[in-house]
């Protein structure tokens, strides 16, 4: 399936729009039925909120986002607050300037949202596709699994401030010791694993205030030259302890949060959910070069 660009030079009637086409059975009758359809627009770092909606060809966008009847004939992408959804891509996969033709996309239907995840692009009719770069599990660092994303992020940092990652990996080392089974500190607090947010933070992640009610803390990401990703953080000594009660954090909200933990042993983790294990990262030190 892919989106079509539109009305290319019309700035003054909003600029660029894209149609829905090629869409699966399964997709369009679902658009069709609801008439109107958030969207969530899959980034370097995995889902995040947007302001674009899927509209039905036989429906119009009314007031709070209701679907109303209407005749425009396309299924499309509306919304954005001024800026069309193929900018929104532009920016988040820092693509090249140019005026798009079509982007390929994969829609996943999660929590009655459309999980739109860009796939290739072309800048004109004819022209070959380019791939957008992805990665599974974007944000997760574990015994298990490292993604590739954060393995290039860890090079990128060295290299923008030599020694930089050496010192984190080492401090992430000397706080997840104290969490570990054999040389626990007696009485030591889960929310201790906070301290490693100074190292993190070297590392291109910004944990926020530890809060009270709903998840632990709103935290950044900022990696290689992509533009900061914003998600909600679960602190937990062992991720099993994380039981994804809620489906969302919120109405309004996604089915997606990072786990920060000392040890990674949770065996049936949600598929939207990555985890950073404390363990994994100072294991990776041992064997890091820049």
């Amino acid at each position: 399936m892919h989106l079509q660009q539109t009305k290319q030079q019309a700035v003054a009637t909003g600029g660029p729009q894209y149609y829905l086409h090629d869409l699966p059975e399964h997709i369009k009758l679902y658009l069709r039925k609801k008439g109107v359809v958030p969207l969530a627009l899959v980034t370097p770092y995995g889902a995040t909120k947007s302001h674009y909606f899927a509209v039905g060809r036989d429906h119009k966008m009314g007031k709070g986002g209701v679907a109303e009847a209407g005749s425009v004939g396309h299924d499309r992408i509306q919304g954005g607050g001024g800026e069309s959804i193929g900018e929104a891509i532009r920016k988040w996969f820092r693509l090249p300037a140019g005026s798009f033709w079509r982007i390929d996309v994969d829609i996943e239907v999660r929590d009655d949202v459309f999980y739109v995840k860009p796939l290739t692009y072309r800048y004109s009719e004819g022209a070959k596709p380019k791939s957008i770069v992805r990665w599974p599990h974007p944000l997760s660092f574990t015994s298990q699994y490292q993604s590739e994303l954060w393995k290039v992020q860890l090079g990128y940092a060295e290299k923008a401030r030599p020694g930089v990652v050496h010192w984190a990996l080492g401090e992430i080392c000397r706080i997840v010791k104290d969490h570990l089974k054999a040389s626990r500190v007696m009485h030591v607090k889960e929310p201790d694993l906070l301290r490693s947010a100074g190292p993190l933070h070297a590392l291109g992640v910004s944990v926020g205030p530890y809060l009270g009610t709903g998840f632990d803390c709103e935290t950044e990401f900022t990696f290689l030259r992509f533009p900061s990703y914003s998600i909600p953080l679960e602190i937990k000594r062992y991720s099993s302890g994380f039981k994804y009660q809620q489906q969302k954090y919120g109405k309004h909200e996604l089915s997606r949060a990072v786990v920060l933990c000392a040890v990674h042993d949770h065996k049936t983790m949600p598929e939207h959910i990555d985890v950073i294990e404390l363990k994994a990262l100072c294991d990776y030190a041992d064997g890091f070069a820049a």
